[in-house]
């Protein structure tokens, strides 16, 4: 017994203790209860991460005036990613010490699983910052370009879906959907797009596909941040305009591509439409959390990752009007452009019925692989 009652006294004593600071925050969240709700209303985001971390009964005060706390989406749309990433960018160009490009780039390898035997330059000092290691390039030889299927995967990555589009809507990931036209945006003259001769009063599926027969497919390729950062033509197809969408830069990660709907229409995204032989084609570069950087290696005009701009704006650039000949012509395997970290390519296109992709949703994929065939 008395052993018992020795092992009680310090685990009463210690009790008391932690119940001093539970005590206090609930006299704080007393005293928030009685305040208005415009007051209130201003505290919300530092509240709502309390409410996230602490336990549901500890905020049970504030719900007498009504609080009540931000979603996870709406709390995790307030952070500054445009900021954030214009800050890594800035980070990214810093040279470092010959010393130190070694120890760093060694870390990123370990953590991403990066395979230096297939760069251009192995020797890691090389790469004067981590712009220029992110970016770096490849051997000819690692990436093989298929010459038997017509449209090749244009990077490195994971496979998040693809199939036909139905519907005006496509899968960013399983289950989850976005708007075709949100995602492009409005239809674009017959003059720049001189192939699109559907009536304008069909849908904008319909308008996109040119040709009878024919279908709307996509693709949707994710690039972690070990994986190649360039992209690729995925076809022999030629480029006639270029839609930039300014917008948040939210992570485009298979996870929060499951929490969020139309995450790839609210991120920045450069769209570039053409035609190849089947009809329409698109390519398009979806930004994301340190990733405000995207780079369309013949567009010396675009500028991504503003500080400033409007919501749901974009800008428009006519390869066509503003050089005077037939677009730009790209040739399957040619380099296009580049990501700062992993992104998202996403593929949508016309072709004949028949087209079979060769995937597996969830797979891995390398530059130069095939996407699907006729």
């Amino acid at each position: 017994m008395c052993q018992s009652n020795t092992l009680q006294g310090p685990e009463l004593h210690t009790g008391k203790w932690l119940q001093f600071p539970q005590l206090a925050l609930r006299r704080r969240l007393g005293q928030l209860s009685c305040m208005s709700r415009p007051a209130l209303k201003l505290r919300s985001w530092p509240l709502t991460i309390l409410y996230y971390l602490l336990p549901f009964g500890a905020l049970k005060p504030l719900t007498r005036v009504g609080w009540r706390p931000m979603s996870r989406v709406a709390l995790y749309k307030s952070v500054p990613t445009r900021l954030l990433s214009r800050a890594w960018g800035r980070l990214n160009q810093v040279e470092l010490p010959t010393w130190l490009r070694k120890p760093v780039y060694s870390l990123y390898i370990w953590t991403f699983g990066v395979n230096m035997k297939e760069a251009a330059v192995e020797d890691l000092h090389h790469y004067r910052n981590l712009s220029e290691f992110f970016r770096r390039k490849l051997k000819p030889q690692a990436r093989p370009v298929c010459c038997v299927h017509s449209v090749i995967s244009p990077s490195d990555g994971k496979i998040l879906n693809f199939g036909q589009v139905k519907n005006c809507e496509v899968e960013q990931v399983k289950g989850v959907t976005y708007s075709l036209e949100s995602f492009l945006g409005p239809r674009i003259s017959t003059e720049e797009m001189h192939f699109s001769q559907a009536p304008a009063g069909n849908s904008f599926q319909k308008q996109l596909v040119t040709k009878e027969g024919n279908e709307l497919y996509h693709c949707v390729i994710y690039l972690a941040p070990g994986d190649y950062h360039c992209f690729h033509s995925p076809t022999d197809w030629t480029v006639s305009h270029r839609r930039h969408f300014p917008g948040s830069l939210m992570s485009v990660n298979p996870g929060v591509a499951r929490w969020i709907k139309e995450l790839f229409c609210h991120n920045e995204r450069v769209v570039l439409t053409g035609d190849w032989k089947h009809g329409f084609f698109s390519l398009t570069a979806v930004g994301a959390t340190n990733v405000g950087s995207i780079r369309i290696y013949f567009d010396q005009d675009l500028h991504t990752n503003s500080p400033s701009y409007s919501k749901g704006s974009y800008n428009d650039f006519s390869f066509i009007s503003n050089n005077n000949k037939e677009g730009i012509p790209m040739r399957k395997g040619e380099h296009l452009g580049e990501f700062n970290l992993g992104s998202t390519i996403v593929l949508i296109f016309e072709a004949p019925k028949d087209f079979r992709f060769n995937l597996k949703a969830g797979q891995k994929i390398r530059f130069g692989e095939a996407l699907g065939s006729l």
